[in-house]
């Protein structure tokens, strides 16, 4: 068991870092057993949120209209942590998105970890549920569960119980699952979509009458490629990108 790291929790616009958003970051520092500052903001995500996960979490686009956008808040979340290790339950889970926004802004975030998720699957075998809330209710620890700075709060809550209960064991064991170990998220930077992938988008999305969910103008490469085959696959060409082609040809 260590007594210095970052307890952090996300919450984004779905499960996939390669075409979802973080919403919101939270975490609390612990420097010797002790807290010693906490990190919490939202976050502007490059798509809307998904109505499946305000009803999950009660964060609206309206919360994250105004908020900073990442190339603010990874470089500041990254000064936050430091070189301490970060703690998380399925804490490659947040390292994925956080590692993937701090790459495109061409920013190192190498960090090794700590997984409540992975500790209580090995020591807690019986129980029928190892999420956040349930081992929370299982320890008696308050947790308003799904926002991100209560979940880091109840992550660094539940390592420590599970350290007072399990860490004798842990320290006699080859595999010690309380120390932090070196995350892996393998990542290429993307660059932003480049002016004739944004016409051609705006163009199918116009030209179809379409309703996004997402910001053009904050689009990767990858991104942009992606909603343009899909809206090819589905609807085919419209008129004004026929048109728009045609005239490129001559």
């Amino acid at each position: 068991m260590i007594e210095s790291y970052v307890s952090v929790d996300l919450e984004t616009t779905g499960l996939d870092p390669k075409t979802d958003s973080i919403v919101e970051i939270g975490a609390v520092k612990i420097e010797g057993g002790v807290e010693t500052d906490t990190y919490s903001t939202f976050v502007k995500p490059d798509r809307l949120i998904p109505e499946k996960i305000t009803e999950l979490t009660g964060i609206r686009q309206a919360d994250v209209a105004c908020a900073p956008a990442p190339e603010v808040v990874i470089p500041a979340f990254i000064h936050f942590v430091g070189d301490l290790p970060i703690l998380g339950h399925s804490v490659l889970f947040d390292y994925s998105f956080l590692k993937r926004a701090a790459v495109n802004q061409k920013l190192v975030f190498e960090k090794e970890g700590i997984d409540t998720l992975r500790i209580a699957r090995r020591y807690l075998p019986q129980l029928e549920s190892r999420s956040l809330p349930f081992l929370c209710a299982y320890y008696g620890i308050v947790h308003k569960a799904h926002r991100a700075q209560a979940d880091a709060v109840a992550t660094h809550e539940l390592y420590r119980k599970l350290a007072e209960q399990f860490r004798e064991a842990d320290d006699a064991s080859e595999v010690h699952s309380f120390a932090p170990q070196k995350l892996h998220y393998k990542v290429k930077r993307e660059g932003p979509a480049t002016a004739h992938q944004k016409e051609r988008l705006y163009q199918l999305i116009e030209g179809h009458k379409l309703e996004i969910d997402y910001d053009v103008e904050r689009l990767t490469r990858n991104q942009a490629s992606r909603y343009t085959d899909l809206i090819l696959a589905k609807y085919g060409r419209c008129v004004n990108e026929t048109q728009n082609a045609g005239k490129l040809q001559r």
